[in-house]
């Protein structure tokens, strides 16, 4: 079964809502990423938002590992998005088009997916069965 979440959902707000940041690193290259873990963050996620800083994102925790599917409706930031396992290594990537329903899914079971800018994980040649680690505050 296919949980298909917006990555962009909700129709409130138009500004960003106040979640918690931590910093993050993938080959040793650091983002610091909001953290949507609950149903409502998860549903919002980025969406309604025009911009989103080069070496920032999102990363959204499930409870438990499952097929992930996202989309863009509602999404005006061009998108690429990695999936992740609970051991934090990097399962399969998209590169996600605004305001487009087209579903992007996991390429197994996924406990996490990291919302980065377009490209982002090209242009760090970052890949799959890359890890992703939290860094000390």
């Amino acid at each position: 079964m296919c949980s298909l979440l917006s990555s962009m959902a909700g129709a409130q707000a138009n500004t960003p809502q106040a979640l918690e940041s931590k910093k993050f690193s993938i080959n040793n290259i650091p983002f610091t990423a909001e953290i949507a873990n609950t149903n409502e963050t998860r549903s919002k996620g980025l969406m309604f938002r025009h911009r989103l800083d080069p070496q920032h994102g999102m990363l959204f925790v499930f409870e438990q590992s499952q097929l992930l599917c996202f989309w863009m409706r509602n999404t005006y930031i061009p998108l690429s998005i990695a999936f992740i396992n609970e051991q934090g290594e990097i399962l399969n990537f998209h590169e996600m088009q605004p305001l487009r329903d087209d579903a992007h899914c996991s390429a197994g079971p996924a406990k996490y997916a990291l919302e980065m800018n377009r490209h982002w994980f090209s242009k760090n040649n970052i890949k799959e069965q890359d890890i992703i680690k939290l860094l000390p505050n």
